[in-house]
């Protein structure tokens, strides 16, 4: 590396203290991660001590994941509860997730700073459909994730009367035509079945509105309850209604993959 590119920020932070900052690793362990060249910047293996970046602007990748250093940047998943509408604030006064926001007083809780931006919703989950909702205030994540040509799965586990016949899942793979254009699921299961009730998942890579309810009433089996799981490897896991929680730096990177970045 030439002395240009070791000093191209030369009122930035050291590479090392950057990484240790952002919990990678500590600033010894991460001297090593560099001399090793697992860490790159803006696309290029660094080897070198010296390299000072400016946590604001570089892209850092420890091991090919993208590693979070600016401090302002807030990612929370929140099992949003039925009833509540996905929206920061809402004409005509019904809950919001924007009105959980400032009620658990997450952003202060988790935050000291003024943010940049204000946390938002990443896609939406209509009042009655339960689950995973992604928000944060990173705008180039937030409108990859939600850009249908990236296609991030989301997982969703459905109920419905009924007990259901044997090519329902071989139907939805094919494709099932809406009003608005075909649509398929990229993976359909059977959970459960109990009290004429069946329990089904499925993981669908498009967001077109209402379409997991759409996709089931057109084959016969109107939804009666409806919870999305998962959003790429992020899974809501036994996080209770109405909860937020950071996400891990793990899943961070992981959404950063799922959209390359």
């Amino acid at each position: 590396m030439s002395t240009n590119e070791t000093s191209a920020h030369p009122d930035g932070v050291r590479l090392q203290k950057v990484l240790a900052q952002a919990g990678v690793a500590s600033r010894r362990a991460a001297e090593e991660l560099i001399a090793e060249g697992r860490v790159s910047v803006d696309g290029k293996i660094v080897r070198e001590m010296g390299r000072r970046v400016d946590p604001d602007t570089a892209v850092v990748h420890v091991d090919g994941s993208r590693i979070v250093l600016r401090e302002d940047l807030m990612y929370f998943a929140l099992n949003k509860p039925r009833g509540i509408i996905s929206a920061m604030s809402d004409d005509m006064g019904r809950e919001t997730v924007g009105d959980l926001i400032v009620e658990r007083g997450i952003v202060e809780e988790h935050y000291t700073g003024a943010p940049r931006a204000r946390l938002f919703h990443v896609g939406r989950l209509d009042a009655d459909t339960e689950g995973l909702l992604l928000l944060t205030n990173d705008g180039d994540l937030g409108h990859r994730l939600m850009h249908p040509s990236y296609e991030v799965e989301k997982t969703y586990v459905a109920e419905v009367l009924g007990q259901l016949p044997r090519d329902l899942g071989k139907r939805l793979k094919a494709g099932v035509e809406l009003e608005d254009g075909p649509a398929s699921v990229d993976s359909f299961k059977l959970v459960d079945f109990h009290a004429g009730r069946s329990m089904v998942e499925l993981v669908i890579h498009e967001g077109r509105k209402h379409v997991v309810r759409r996709l089931l009433d057109e084959v016969g089996f109107p939804v009666q309850r409806l919870v999305r799981t998962a959003v790429g490897e992020v899974y809501l896991g036994n996080q209770r209604p109405g909860k937020f929680r950071p996400l891990t730096r793990a899943e961070v990177a992981s959404l950063y993959k799922s959209v390359g970045m």
